[in-house]
């Protein structure tokens, strides 16, 4: 049976451009899962990476949700490809 305790929360550093410190920038958002952040926009990530400082508004967050979607569904096969071409035009 589920316990209410603790919501699940998804590594979130498994999507490509994502650290410890984004994550943490993330989690104290809300967005604490790979399908809350499949949903959000490109706009408000980039929104939440200016509120952690400059050191942050480097990142190009337009990518993130479509890889959060692929590793909600847990086809790290998938994600993997997408990784390795994102790679590719950095």
């Amino acid at each position: 049976k589920a316990t209410a305790s603790k919501p699940k929360k998804d590594d979130l550093k498994k999507i490509e451009g994502i650290g410890p410190a984004i994550q943490k920038l993330f989690n104290a958002a809300g967005i604490h899962t790979f399908a809350q952040l499949a949903k959000a926009k490109p706009a408000a990530l980039k929104k939440i990476l200016e509120g952690g400082g400059s050191r942050f508004t480097m990142h190009d967050p337009g990518s993130w949700p479509k890889q959060a979607g692929i590793a909600a569904k847990g086809d790290w096969d998938a994600l993997k490809k997408l990784q390795d071409k994102l790679e590719g035009v950095k």
